[in-house]
């Protein structure tokens, strides 16, 4: 991703083979990490209510076009100009998309930071197929699995992960079907445009995404002062500045003016949009992103 919140040369292999085995070398322990994250957090949750087949009502909403009209309130919707459906609450399985960004930005970590960006996306990931299989949803990952509803559902994630000689920069989004929820967790420092570009497909298919923002606290405070070499860990390209600290608060703007932008435009489409930080608990990002998803569309 073209980064311009990664300011520190993070020493990572930039081969696509060498990225593999560091990635497979890591992911039991993510996945243990990931495991204990559930475990921590899962005692006070009590299920997601979502629509779907069942016997308990739910909610009305809005009649979509090409659904049955068997499904039609016609007493509700003999109330006003609107057609409405009885929406019961879910006994069924929910597919949910999980994806994890295994761009070379994601390697970066600070000395502030415990874990690698990287780190973090996977173990939110596999805690999240965790839960999401221990409560029989069917999960997917795109571009490494089609959807698939199993209890070691992480488990099964981890192993086609260590296969994986390559994971792409940018998922492919096209076999996501509409009601279905979509998890993308990145730094999401690609220009607010090509982010949204890219994500426009969830948007007009009627898919609920759901994005967590991964940031190193470095990246936010730019902590830098003096002479300072920041490199690309995307393309090795380096940047010598004489005084680091005259960069700060314009570094500042952008860096923050690019995240507002982005999360005030997936929350008008009704998406969630998340910011865990690196120096901060995997669980809280855990929490909130199960929220969003047990609101419903906005």
């Amino acid at each position: 991703m073209a980064n311009i919140g990664a300011v520190s040369a993070a020493v990572a292999p930039r081969d696509a083979l060498a990225r593999a085995r560091v990635r497979a070398a890591l992911v039991p322990d993510l996945l243990v990490e990931a495991r204990r994250v559930v475990n921590t957090v899962i005692a006070g949750w009590h299920g997601r209510r979502k629509r779907g087949i069942g016997e308990n009502f739910w909610q009305f909403r809005p009649y979509v076009d090409g659904e049955a009209i068997a499904r039609i309130d016609w007493r509700r919707s003999a109330r006003d100009d609107h057609t409405y459906v009885r929406d019961r609450e879910w006994e069924a399985a929910h597919t949910v998309w999980l994806w994890a960004d295994p761009s070379a930005s994601m390697l970066y970590q600070s000395k502030a930071a415990s874990v690698s960006k990287e780190s973090r996306a996977l173990v939110l990931a596999l805690a999240l197929a965790e839960l999401l299989s221990r409560s029989g949803e069917r999960i997917a990952w795109p571009g490494l699995t089609d959807p698939f509803s199993a209890r070691n559902g992480a488990e099964r994630l981890a192993a086609q992960m260590l296969h994986m000689a390559h994971l792409p920069t940018r998922p492919d989004l096209s076999a996501t079907k509409r009601f279905s929820d979509v998890v993308l967790i990145s730094d999401f420092l690609d220009p607010v445009d090509e982010t949204q570009e890219w994500l426009d497909t969830l948007a007009t298919r009627g898919v609920r995404a759901h994005l967590i923002e991964i940031a190193d606290p470095a990246e936010e405070e730019f902590p830098y002062a003096g002479r300072t070499e920041f490199q690309d860990p995307e393309t090795g390209a380096k940047l010598t500045a004489g005084r680091a600290e005259t960069l700060r608060d314009d570094y500042r703007t952008l860096y923050n003016a690019r995240r507002d932008e982005l999360s005030r435009w997936a929350r008008k489409l009704g998406w969630s949009y998340t910011v865990n930080h690196t120096d901060r608990l995997a669980s809280e990002a855990l929490v909130r992103v199960h929220l969003a998803m047990s609101q419903g569309s906005r």
